[in-house]
């Protein structure tokens, strides 16, 4: 099996799907301006797109194994590639509604796949450890890729027309490629239907019930909801900041949003090498602090936007440059967290596990969305992401109990001579 083949198809599909999760902070400004729709309105995009994630996770992270990691990657790349395609044919609200559940639904089966076939093609532990942080930074490429690609359909002398709806043939020409490199393509799945039992449907459902209810499980659960709820009200509205607070045109308010992918990248980059020296806790703790004081000094600076006309880069005010490196702060907390509780439960639990992961991390990023979208409509942007310290506060409390938890488990496991493993 050539290893190196199944990886590049992994990180394509990663790659593509970065490209259309994260559009929703576009297509959010650009409904506003084409259906004239209202910010609360147009938050619930979010929702269609993460309750489909989380739902599907829930039900389906079991039947994944029965169906085969590649056919359930196959079907998620045909679902995208046609919705993709009806797009622009449909030029309606509820479309674009229908489409970003689609590839909730198509994300769903993607991500468990692309983690557990991972698994597959990797050595070690300390092998899948630099492969996963790899694959999360590509993903971050694909959302960095898609704030250009989306800008340059976007028409900047009349914010109403419907032209930015082409890109998504574009997308489906990705997705199409995508589907026929993973088709031919070989994946040895033999490993996981000859691994011990063959539990039932039910007993595989019943063990992830059991294992959401454990105290260090719980206590992951609240860090990662926390987590993502900070970053995707961040991302989602970071668009419309820049359009309705900096004053900036909408395409290059959809291209400076792409700082913010940029810096989340390099700071995996960066926090992938610190781990090796650094504790995490202690780590994730500098980061989140740097990031509140990043959110309480580039804030202010927005107020003193000037009325000056804005056409380019050399433009825009030194807040729509400084704010997205938030992302750099923040970058760490997630792979971190994932890693801390997949390395804290037997490898037997580390598929269920990745079930709760994507269920709870969809339900943070639709919450966030909607608080974010409400406060921006209600109270102005300045005042929504203000309200991320609150959550940023949460996060770090919630990080410590984490943090002693996972050393009582440890400490408990030595005391009784267990040997864990991971991955």
């Amino acid at each position: 099996m050539n290893n190196q083949t199944i990886k590049l198809s992994l990180f394509i599909n990663y790659f593509v799907f970065g490209i259309l999760l994260n559009s929703v902070g576009t297509v959010i400004l650009q409904v506003q301006n084409t259906y004239g729709v209202t910010e609360s309105a147009a938050s619930v995009l979010e929702a269609f797109k993460d309750l489909s994630i989380a739902i599907t996770s829930f039900l389906v992270a079991s039947f994944v194994v029965r169906i085969g990691y590649k056919k359930c990657m196959l079907l998620a790349l045909a679902i995208v590639t046609v919705v993709s395609l009806l797009m622009p044919q449909i030029p309606v609200f509820w479309m674009t509604k229908l489409m970003f559940a689609a590839i909730g639904i198509s994300f769903a089966l993607i991500k468990v796949s692309v983690f557990a076939s991972l698994g597959l093609v990797t050595s070690d532990s300390k092998d899948h450890v630099s492969w996963m942080n790899f694959l999360e930074s590509f993903f971050m490429v694909g959302v960095l890729s898609g704030f250009f690609v989306f800008s340059q359909f976007v028409d900047d002398a009349d914010p109403g027309s419907m032209a930015w709806l082409d890109v998504y043939y574009l997308i489906a020409g990705l997705t199409f490629f995508a589907f026929l490199l993973m088709l031919f393509t070989r994946l040895d799945e033999s490993q996981i239907h000859s691994e011990g039992d063959n539990p039932s449907l039910v007993e595989d459902f019943s063990e992830m019930i059991q294992l959401s209810i454990k105290p260090l499980v719980l206590i992951f659960i609240v860090c990662a909801f926390i987590y993502v709820l900070i970053e995707q009200s961040i991302m989602s509205w970071l668009p419309t900041f820049n359009n309705t607070i900096l004053n900036l045109p909408t395409s290059l308010s959809i291209q400076m949003a792409s700082i913010l992918a940029a810096s989340t990248a390099l700071g995996r980059f960066v926090a992938a090498l610190v781990f090796q020296w650094v504790d995490w806790f202690k780590t994730l703790t500098i980061a989140l602090v740097l990031a509140a004081v990043l959110v309480l000094i580039v804030l202010p600076l927005a107020g003193q936007s000037s009325d000056t006309v804005i056409t380019g880069w050399s433009d825009a005010p030194l807040a729509a440059f400084i704010f997205p490196l938030v992302g750099f702060c923040l970058a760490p907390v997630y792979p971190a967290i994932n890693s801390v509780i997949l390395s804290s439960l037997p490898v037997r639990q580390h598929a269920p596990m990745t079930g709760l992961i994507v269920v709870f991390s969809a339900l943070g990023g639709t919450t966030g969305s909607i608080v974010t979208g409400t406060l921006f409509e209600f109270f102005g942007g300045k005042t929504a992401f203000y309200f991320s310290l609150l959550p940023i506060s949460l996060l770090l409390f919630s990080l410590y109990c984490l943090k002693k938890k996972t050393s009582h488990s440890s400490n408990t496991m030595n005391s009784a001579g267990a040997v864990g493993s991971t991955h």
